[in-house]
């Protein structure tokens, strides 16, 4: 027969046993993150590193909320403005192709869309202080809370070429003079139209990877 010291030694060695499974159970393990991460919100056009750091900074964090996102309904309706006839009284009107809030919460969001437009605009040096020009696509430039890029998109017939108008709004917290949010906005339009232009089949889209850079002065 054991002794009383030996079965107390032997219940103590049962009870930490015990909790040591417990333990490894789950039971106490950290909640798993909520929202959405750059590579998952709308389709995972952010997920290259450059477009991801950008989001992450514009939003604050590396969660997202969607808001309202379209990608589908935006990309059927840039394939249907191909195949249509361009008249004067034709305005295609745009779609969200992305909508983005932080998880946590806040005033800042994300909105991009997308339309088919006539043409690109020439530079308008009345933008000078307020915006930077950059080279991508046709034409792209951006303020601290709002980014254009223009780019070309030559489908197979019977499907003409267009000109599709990538819009990007950010917070309106931004400096006016915050150039590094300006870059933030125009990698994001960049990004979201390069997803664009590959979900269309486009040609000649003149787009790169990475973070768009600014354009000389004499464009």
């Amino acid at each position: 027969m054991r002794s009383a010291p030996a079965r107390t030694a032997a219940a103590l060695a049962v009870a930490a046993l015990l909790t040591s499974c417990s333990s490894g159970d789950g039971g106490d393990a950290p909640e798993a993150p909520k929202g959405l991460t750059a590579a998952q919100a709308c389709g995972g056009f952010a997920k290259d590193t450059a477009a991801t750091a950008a989001l992450n900074a514009v939003l604050g964090g590396d969660r997202f909320e969607d808001n309202l996102s379209k990608p589908e309904k935006a990309v059927a309706a840039l394939r249907a403005d191909a195949a249509a006839p361009w008249a004067d009284a034709y305005r295609p009107q745009p779609v969200t192709y992305c909508g983005l809030r932080p998880e946590a919460g806040g005033e800042k969001d994300l909105k991009i869309q997308v339309n088919a437009a006539e043409e690109a605009p020439e530079v308008d040096t009345r933008l000078a202080d307020k915006a930077t020009y950059f080279a991508a696509g046709l034409r792209a430039y951006s303020s601290s809370s709002l980014g254009k890029l223009y780019f070309s998109c030559r489908l197979k017939a019977p499907a003409h070429e267009i000109v599709v108008e990538t819009s990007v709004w950010g917070p309106a917290d931004a400096p006016e003079t915050d150039e590094a949010q300006r870059t933030r906005l125009i990698t994001l339009a960049n990004a979201a139209a390069r997803d664009v232009s590959a979900k269309l089949g486009c040609e000649g889209d003149g787009l790169g990877t990475g973070v768009p850079a600014p354009a000389a002065k004499s464009s």
